[in-house]
């Protein structure tokens, strides 16, 4: 059963990093401030304004990947 999986891990490219295999589902407050070019706390008021869905985990700040980026493309048209 082991082997199985060991044999399945070392097929996987070596090219490929290991955060391709899974898809970016939230962005954290930092990363959309660096998206944005923004302060913090301009990332802050609009998490707070509801500009885009975000939820808390535990004493962090997770924003959909989805409704932060079709809010950007609104943004941007």
């Amino acid at each position: 059963m082991f082997d199985e999986k060991i044999e399945a891990l070392n097929a996987t490219p070596a090219s490929a990093p290991v955060s391709d295999m899974y898809e970016k589902k939230t962005y954290t407050v930092t990363e959309i401030q660096d998206i944005l070019g923004i302060s913090m706390t301009t990332a802050y008021a609009l998490i707070k304004r509801k500009e885009f869905h975000s939820v808390n985990v535990g004493r962090h700040i997770r924003v959909s990947k989805a409704s932060f980026d079709a809010w950007l493309n609104g943004q941007t048209q």
